[in-house]
Formats: C-alpha cells, sequence, structure tokens
C-alpha cells in the first residue's frame, strides 16, 4: 500500500498521468472518495498519460464515457447513480472490469458492495485483471491523500 500527498488538482493530475503512462491493457483502477475529492482529477491525468487528448469529464449521467485516440482506450465508468451489483451488471458495465484497455471506475465502493477499502467481491470478479484500488481522502481546501494499492495482474 502507498500514499501519496497532493497539494493541488494539478498534482493529482500529474500522479494520474504517470499511472497512464505506466498503464497496460486491462487495468482497472478502482476510486473511492467523497464528492469532489478528485476522483475525476485523476481521471483526467490518466488519460493525458495516455496521449488522449480530448477533455475528460465526469460520466455521472452516461455512466461511462470512453475515450479513444490515445495508446489505450480508456473507459471511464461512473457508479454513483448505482447502489447494488446487481443494477451494475443490470447496467451492463461488468464488461468494463476486464478492459481492453484502461477502465477508471469512480465510486467503485458501489461494486465491493458499499465497503470503501474492501477488495473482495472486485477480486473474485478479476482474479487476473490488474487492478489499483485507490482511496481519496480530503486533508485541506486543496490537499488530497492518495491511498493506493495493486492487485492482480
Amino acid at each position: 500500500m502507498a500514499t501519496y500527498t497532493s497539494h493541488s488538482p494539478e498534482e493529482t493530475t500529474v500522479l494520474g498521468e504517470a499511472w497512464g503512462r505506466a498503464a497496460v491493457s486491462g487495468l482497472v483502477i478502482a476510486l473511492s472518495g467523497d464528492l469532489g475529492a478528485g476522483k475525476t482529477q485523476l481521471a483526467r491525468g490518466v488519460a493525458r498519460g495516455l496521449g488522449i487528448a480530448e477533455r475528460v469529464h465526469s460520466p455521472t449521467f452516461a455512466l461511462v464515457n470512453e475515450y479513444r485516440g490515445g495508446r489505450l482506450p480508456l473507459f471511464h465508468v461512473d457508479l454513483y447513480r448505482l447502489e447494488t451489483t446487481d443494477q451494475i451488471i443490470a447496467a451492463g458495465l461488468e464488461e468494463y472490469f476486464h478492459p481492453a484497455g484502461v477502465a477508471v471506475i469512480e465510486w467503485a465502493e458501489r461494486w465491493f458492495g458499499g465497503q470503501p477499502g474492501s477488495t473482495l467481491n472486485f477480486q473474485r470478479t478479476i482474479v487476473k485483471t490488474p487492478f489499483r484500488q485507490v482511496h481519496i481522502e480530503t486533508a485541506g481546501e486543496t490537499e488530497r491523500r492518495i491511498i493506493y494499492e495493486d492487485f492482480g495482474g
């Protein structure tokens, strides 16, 4: 497990950019944290690291935004409006847990059964998929504590 302290939205983007540059196909980055914690900011950085020039915005109402044109496709998923694993499956989002590219999943704890920090359900689903579990904590007006751990792959 690692912890990164970001002092600004740009530092959060830079961290995501490093992750995007190092990303391999199949990578799932599962994000949890309060509203406004910086989940979408981190996703923007991943896109930038993948070489995606398109503007990245939260897919809250669309559920998924797909971005192509980088070295790997990016699937930006937002589970905020879904409350159960059954709803996620019914929405057809399960395929993004095994992406042909990179998936960044906001509100990933919805897949974990409402348990931020628990990877049990997710690990059963993506046993061989490279998976980074990320929790973002607000530590100040612009400061964020980003705690992450890698599994699988």
